[in-house]
């Protein structure tokens, strides 16, 4: 594995009697670190690779992951996304992100994931520093105008990796047999 394909797998487990952000950030964070260990230190032909009839990628999932790192980061910091996630397809094209992901050399995919988690993981230590878990969203509202909290946003944003950690999983398992919950620490 070389330094530009190393994803972080480090989990900072909280006390059994933490309080609802630590578990919360703790629940992102685990899932972050599941996903990093199922998609990190692979070359190009293994990110790419698919299991038909599925066109589905570990490529394609670390630059969804990361725009939509960035998107519900934009929620609490008001800050918009970077290069490239905010090229006018990703916002008009929901298959923007894995399709041209085929494009990208891992190292590319690896930065832009992990400058996400990173910017996320900055925004959103401010965000609750400012107001905590109930602040409303500063971007996003529902069909009737209201504004998620940050609370909700931060169960949004686990239940994406929750949902592509299994599909990681299994894409992983296909590419050279790694399989596991947790990372080993």
């Amino acid at each position: 594995m070389t330094d530009d394909t190393a994803l972080s797998t480090h989990i900072d487990e909280p006390s059994m009697t933490a309080g609802e952000t630590e578990m919360l950030l703790f629940a992102l964070d685990r899932s972050r670190a599941q996903f990093a260990w199922k998609s990190g230190g692979l070359d190009a032909d293994a990110l790419r690779r698919t299991q038909p009839p599925s066109t589905l990628t570990l490529a394609g999932l670390l630059k969804h992951l990361a725009l939509v790192e960035e998107l519900y980061t934009l929620d609490f910091s008001g800050k918009p996304p970077g290069p490239p996630l905010d090229a006018p397809e990703a916002a008009t094209d929901p298959d923007w992100a894995w399709r041209s992901a085929a494009d990208d050399t891992p190292a590319e995919l690896y930065a832009l994931w992990k400058g996400t988690v990173e910017r996320s993981r900055a925004a959103m230590a401010k965000a609750l520093a400012d107001g905590g878990l109930d602040q409303p969203a500063k971007y996003r509202t529902d069909e009737h105008g209201t504004a998620p909290n940050l609370r909700r946003i931060i169960v949004d944003l686990h239940d994406e990796y929750a949902r592509h950690v299994g599909h990681a999983d299994l894409l992983r398992e296909a590419i050279d047999g790694l399989v596991g919950e947790d990372p080993p620490q």
